[in-house]
């Protein structure tokens, strides 16, 4: 117990370091942002994405590179994204006065990130099925597969890089860009000390409770990591700016699943992950995927009623993964 109790106050004082960390990066990437006169979609889907999605680079990078155990940062990714989905709108609807959606959204992000969960779900099936040694229970990603994925998400900064081409900047704001870029390395360096802990914390609970990585990597990595792109939704909701709001959330779950699992796969040569394992999880992210297009769909905004609906369909999500963990039910096969 007493091994469990430490690991659990190092998920605290890890994610409270993460939580500083994105504090300074968002602040910094703002500035910056508006130094140059981004499009305030740019700004959510790529700026902001990109950066609050470090912690989960991190994670994966650490878990493979540093700990050898790939699956638990996949997990972090896939938990991260289902997260993302449900909790932060939900959250960002109940402290703002409400939550508009547009038609770009819906048409240009929403329907781009289906591609990108349906991409990996194929990559994951390859590397199941057509590389050498892949197995249902030893799905083999290679250096190719991860190039498909990171070749996509050029085509996502194209279609970005397409509808800014034609943007007048607005108001531009004067600071000193060199300060900002070295706020923005400090934060980066210091989410990268907090989900090392996260890191060592899940694989100790893990060992503790004789549960697989994948799924704390699932639960308590996903969430903690998660931490900067709720404090940028819910900040940018708050301030009535509903696109960054939401394009952030997009944005930085394309990025995870089209770079930061490449990534992972790159340092390593080669990664390993539970095919068995990872269906149903990717199931359930694509339920939250309709879930949020349905309701951002639904009068271009989100209510109070929807927001609920997301965080009850979230505790729906805990509540089968902790069965699982604890062995009361057996619907995610191979563990």
């Amino acid at each position: 117990m007493v091994g469990v109790a430490a690991s659990v106050g190092l998920v605290v004082v890890s994610t409270l370091v993460i939580w500083k960390g994105s504090e300074r990066f968002e602040r910094a990437a703002s500035r910056l942002s508006r130094h140059y006169g981004l499009p305030v979609a740019v700004h959510g889907a790529v700026v902001v994405a990109v950066g609050s999605s470090f912690p989960e680079i991190s994670s994966i990078v650490i878990s493979t590179v540093v700990h050898g155990d790939f699956s638990l940062g996949v997990g972090a990714i896939v938990g991260s994204a289902i997260f993302n989905l449900l909790v932060i709108p939900g959250l960002s609807v109940i402290f703002s006065d409400n939550l508009d959606s547009n038609r770009s959204l819906v048409h240009r992000d929403t329907q781009f990130y289906i591609i990108s969960v349906l991409l990996l779900f194929v990559v994951f099936a390859l590397g199941a099925t057509y590389v050498p040694g892949g197995t249902n229970r030893a799905a083999i990603l290679t250096p190719r597969l991860a190039v498909l994925l990171l070749g996509t998400y050029g085509v996502y900064l194209f279609l970005h890089q397409q509808d800014a081409d034609g943007h007048v900047g607005g108001n531009t704001i004067d600071v000193a860009p060199a300060r900002e870029w070295g706020v923005l390395a400090v934060s980066l360096v210091v989410i990268a000390v907090g989900v090392e802990g996260l890191v060592r914390a899940a694989l100790a609970l893990g060992e503790a409770f004789g549960t697989p990585s994948f799924l704390w990597g699932l639960i308590v990595i996903a969430a903690a990591t998660s931490l900067p792109d709720a404090f940028v939704s819910v900040s940018a909701a708050k301030d009535g700016d509903s696109v960054t709001s939401l394009t952030n959330v997009l944005g930085s779950n394309t990025f995870n699943l089209l770079v930061a699992i490449p990534v992972g796969v790159l340092l390593g040569g080669s990664a390993t992950i539970n095919f068995l394992v990872a269906v149903p999880t990717m199931g359930f992210l694509g339920l939250a995927t309709l879930v949020f297009i349905v309701f951002a769909r639904t009068g271009l905004e989100l209510t109070d009623r929807e927001a609920y609906g997301f965080l009850g369909l979230y505790a729906v999500f805990l509540m089968w993964i902790t069965l699982e963990s604890i062995g009361a039910i057996e619907t995610v096969r191979g563990i």
